[in-house]
């Protein structure tokens, strides 16, 4: 099953405690105030009067270049800039570099029922840092039922029927040294064009299912080292019984791909069948498909090397390095 949404929000007490922020003026409790929208501002031209195309659902953030302009206006420009900010029921202003809150800030705020934060970290550096953590926490996201890890820093998703060892490979992979993201339940986000990014669900976070064992928490047994809060998704890897009648890729000449919220992920098909050591198998490709990502393909380098033709996949990078191993 998949459960798709379309718009999420982020209290901003949760935005007070991730970026310690201080609060200098809050109207209520800060976890009833929600923030919708990825994009910041910084409203420059706004308090230099130009009032169009203002986007009042963003958080506002004041700096040392507009609070020196500020300083700079007549006090009742000044007020009146203030008020006519906060008259736009922004949802909150946060004020960097450790400066003092402007009087007229304050006034303007309370009139409002805006909220004001202050800290000291530098704008430039704020501002980065919570666009990203606004792409993660707004961004559209689907539920899919199978196993998250990371295998030598890549992040493969283990997917197949109920059943089919799915769990089992991932405490394999964990044993062996590499850690667990999710396990039954991926939540995936689409973070940026390119990127897709899985966690856990909360109430899940760590905890296995292994058919005749039970519940299991993988970082008790394991320790920390054997678990990670999200990894980016390179490669799904599905696996199903293995069918006799069916042909399965030998070479690995064509990178197959599966979309997921309008991004294509390399994807393989792994049979199961007694005698087969997944773990050893996952942690190959793992390997193999960040050579894939350097532009190299081993399938495509022994046809070379046998005289055969071989056609050059779309966006293939040439690679004129000896590869020594």
């Amino acid at each position: 099953m998949i459960i798709l949404a379309t718009q999420y929000s982020v209290s901003l007490s949760k935005i007070i405690r991730e970026f310690s922020l201080e609060a200098a003026y809050l109207p209520g409790d800060p976890a009833d105030i929600k923030i919708s929208t990825t994009d910041i501002n910084r409203p420059g031209l706004f308090i230099n009067g130009f009032y169009e195309y203002f986007d009042n659902e963003r958080i506002q953030v004041l700096g040392k270049m507009e609070n020196a302009f500020l300083l700079d206006l007549p006090k009742d420009v000044l007020a009146e800039r203030m008020d006519k900010l906060c008259a736009y029921h922004v949802p909150v202003v946060i004020v960097t570099r450790g400066l003092e809150v402007l009087p007229e800030l304050l006034d303007a705020a309370k009139k409002y029922a805006v909220p004001v934060l202050t800290t000291s970290e530098a704008t430039t550096n704020l501002t980065v840092s919570m666009i990203n953590f606004l792409n993660t926490e707004l961004a559209p996201r689907i539920t899919r039922h199978g196993v998250l890890v990371e295998v030598y820093g890549e992040g493969i998703m283990i997917t197949g029927d109920s059943g089919v060892g799915k769990s089992e490979c991932a405490m394999e992979l964990i044993k062996r040294g590499h850690r667990l993201i999710a396990d039954d339940a991926v939540e995936i986000r689409k973070v940026s064009n390119k990127r897709l990014v899985g966690t856990s669900p909360d109430n899940i976070r760590h905890f296995m299912e292994l058919r005749g064992v039970g519940i299991i928490n993988a970082r008790r047994l394991f320790g920390m080292a054997s678990v990670k809060t999200n990894e980016k998704i390179d490669m799904i890897v599905h696996l199903e019984q293995w069918n006799p009648e069916k042909v399965y890729d030998r070479m690995g000449m064509e990178t197959e791909y599966t979309e997921m919220l309008g991004i294509k992920i390399p994807a393989l098909t792994i049979p199961v069948k007694p005698g087969r050591n997944l773990a050893v198998i996952i942690e190959v490709a793992a390997m193999n498909n960040r050579q894939k990502k350097l532009g190299y393909n081993a399938a495509r380098e022994l046809l070379q090397k046998l005289g055969m033709p071989v056609e050059p996949e779309d966006n293939e990078e040439e690679i004129d390095e000896e590869w020594d191993y």
